[in-house]
């Protein structure tokens, strides 16, 4: 044999080896809610020191992350909006939740604590229909003796992306507002009556803390990131309470998921004197039918892992984690919802 051909032959070797080490290590790529991507990130570095397959995560919005699993660039979409039996069904789609967290008003006033604001949901409301619009309101100045509001504008801040933080968010408000059910509704874009807007719950949380006066909202875990002052809010059963781990969880104490009904369910204004009334939880999309079937095992591989190993993680980042039976009721949906191109269950 020739140097020449010993040469070209190691090359073709080294290549070889190269693609099959490519091969054996394949990421997964998602895109959409920026409400669980702390979370979804510190999956991912932990996942990836175990197994060595990464995770690239696309932080754009509940509304991006629909359009891109539906066009197939991703493996994984991801929206905090649960999408309808009718819409996973045009689409060709399966969705399942992750965890639960709740979506907070966030504000920027000089000498107020965070918790130290309440607001019940006419004034949350009023403020974001424009009707409130200076902090020393009377209406904000009954709930709050003793807090010094000042006489200034009131700096409203929302989002600018298709969101599903957004859809959270306004999704209470036409629960508990009938103006607001009545002019503006609840999706993930809406057409906001006052405010500027900010990409992302990144994109909020920056416009509030750097616009004095300000009000926004976000999700729980980017408030306390930020070290932003967050507001009290009066729940279903009149009682004012703060977003923690703990008002998460009594808002979904009495959830019924529904596999069949695409686990699609909204967690605003539940009962319960404990009960955060903004709370919600993050849902991830996947193709009925996979075209890569070792694609699709590795991204449910991830969340597997995650539901078995990611509790504390996601509990240090103020998530809260699924209970066990749901969990399994999810495991097993993708045996009988996710399959490849031969109809063969991929899980």
């Amino acid at each position: 044999m020739s140097k020449l051909n010993r040469l070209l032959g190691s090359i073709g070797l080294t290549a070889a080896l190269l693609s099959a080490g490519s091969a054996l290590a394949v990421d997964i790529t998602g895109a959409g809610a920026t409400f669980p991507y702390p979370i979804y990130a510190k999956w991912a570095e932990a996942y990836k020191a175990q197994t060595g397959v990464g995770l690239n995560y696309q932080s754009i919005g509940s509304g991006g992350g629909i359009k891109q699993i539906t066009k197939k660039t991703v493996h994984f979409g991801a929206s905090d909006k649960p999408l309808s039996i009718n819409e996973l069904g045009m689409a060709g789609l399966t969705q399942f939740p992750t965890v639960l967290g709740g979506v907070v008003p966030v504000v920027n006033l000089e000498g107020v604590a965070p918790g130290q604001l309440k607001l019940t949901a006419d004034t949350l409301a009023g403020i974001y229909l424009g009707k409130i619009t200076k902090w020393n309101d009377p209406k904000l100045a009954a709930d709050n003796s003793g807090v010094a509001l000042p006489d200034a504008a009131i700096n409203v801040v929302h989002r600018s992306d298709g969101s599903g933080t957004t859809y959270i968010f306004v999704h209470y408000l036409t629960q508990v507002n009938s103006e607001w059910r009545g002019s503006v509704g609840a999706n993930t874009s809406v057409a906001w009556p006052t405010g500027m807007g900010g990409k992302g719950n990144e994109g909020v949380a920056a416009n509030v803390k750097s616009i004095k006066n300000s009000i926004g909202y976000v999700e729980y875990a980017y408030a306390q990131q930020n070290k932003m002052s967050y507001a009290q809010m009066k729940n279903r059963d009149g009682h004012f309470v703060s977003p923690n781990d703990d008002a998460f969880q009594a808002s979904a104490a009495n959830a019924k998921w529904k596999a069949e009904e695409g686990f699609n369910l909204m967690l605003t204004n539940q009962p319960g004197k404990d009960s955060w009334p903004i709370s919600g939880a993050t849902f991830i999309l996947m193709h009925k039918q996979q075209d890569d079937a070792a694609a699709a095992m590795e991204v449910l591989k991830f969340f597997d892992w995650a539901y078995s190993n990611g509790d504390k993680l996601a509990t240090d980042l103020n998530y809260v984690p699924l209970p066990e039976n749901v969990v399994k009721l999810i495991r097993d949906s993708w045996k009988d919802q996710i399959k490849a191109t031969n109809g063969k269950a991929i899980w």
